[in-house]
């Protein structure tokens, strides 16, 4: 296996768990991950939120962790990368107005590099324009953006991903078993015990 080179977009209130547990597991199994949100540098946090399903109509927010970054976000050039992650939580609603990363986000799209997106990070998928005419699984409220973005909104079991030719997709932070599963599928990755 050949590991690869993965960008992370995060931001301020990332989902925690959609940021950390991908972050870490990617780079357990051998792959190098730079986690960027614009206008931050390498060292500094952004803070994370924590989703819980509670039993109310919504999920409940609570504080989560900071989350160090390991890359100047001034320095990425999408052409460097051979996948990308974008977690969700409260961050893709405010990075989607961002030229800088909807310009990256289109650039994984259109060379159908692998994209690994969760939650509200289809919100990046629709600003960015790489849902038209495609498949994909995000938190239930995210599907009408996804519809008027031109794509079809899978609706699965919080617990799974939907694969789409480069594209894994998935409700929820429940889901990664399912979604990593799947990205790490496109990525090649081989893990032997």
């Amino acid at each position: 296996m050949s590991a690869k080179k993965i960008l992370m977009l995060v931001g301020d209130y990332v989902e925690d768990y959609e940021a950390m547990v991908p972050f870490q597991a990617l780079q357990m199994v051998g792959h190098s991950v730079q986690a960027v949100c614009p206008g931050k540098a390498a060292g500094d946090t952004v803070r994370t939120a924590i989703h819980d399903f509670e039993g109310d109509q919504t999920y409940s927010e609570k504080p989560g962790h900071l989350f160090a970054l390991n890359q100047d976000f001034a320095q990425v050039h999408a052409v460097d990368y051979d996948a990308l992650v974008i977690p969700g939580g409260r961050a893709p609603e405010y990075l989607r107005l961002n030229e800088g990363v909807l310009a990256i986000v289109s650039h994984f799209a259109e060379q159908r590099k692998p994209i690994a997106a969760v939650c509200h990070g289809a919100q990046l998928l629709a600003a960015a324009g790489a849902l038209d005419g495609r498949e994909c699984s995000a938190y239930p409220a995210c599907a009408p953006e996804v519809k008027l973005a031109g794509g079809r909104f899978v609706d699965i079991e919080p617990s799974q991903a939907h694969v789409e030719a480069n594209l894994v997709t998935a409700p929820a932070w429940p889901a990664h078993p399912a979604w990593l599963g799947a990205f790490l599928t496109l990525l090649g990755t081989q893990i032997t015990l």
